[in-house]
């Protein structure tokens, strides 16, 4: 899922302002693994689905699709499928909490135990 020799190609002078690259740089390949791995199967359909479209969705098995992009634009893409996927999983979060409270019925309000 996650590549983490994309970190270590082209260590240029670019890299040097970008805080968030160094510390990924600074991690070790095991941590990247099980932080890629902990999005859930809805969660890398919905960015898989997203990036297809954004690429184009043609079959590979009948087209030879190759795409070509500026490092800059294609850096644009990745920020974007990162932000996503931290987007989807607060909302996966916020969702899972909200089920659990309202299935919980020690944590349900009963507006009738509120009389004025």
């Amino acid at each position: 899922m996650f590549n983490p020799e994309f970190l270590a190609a082209d260590n240029n002078d670019s890299n040097e302002g970008n805080a968030l690259i160094q510390y990924l740089q600074e991690q070790s390949p095991d941590v990247l693994q099980r932080v890629a791995k902990s999005a859930s199967t809805d969660i890398q359909d919905i960015i898989r689905h997203n990036v297809q479209g954004l690429l184009g969705m043609l079959p590979g098995d009948q087209f030879e699709v190759k795409v070509t992009s500026s490092r800059d634009h294609f850096a644009n893409l990745l920020a974007s499928a990162m932000m996503t996927g931290y987007f989807l999983r607060q909302m996966e979060q916020r969702k899972e909490l909200e089920e659990s409270l309202l299935s919980d019925e020690e944590m349900s309000i009963n507006p009738d135990d509120f009389s004025l």
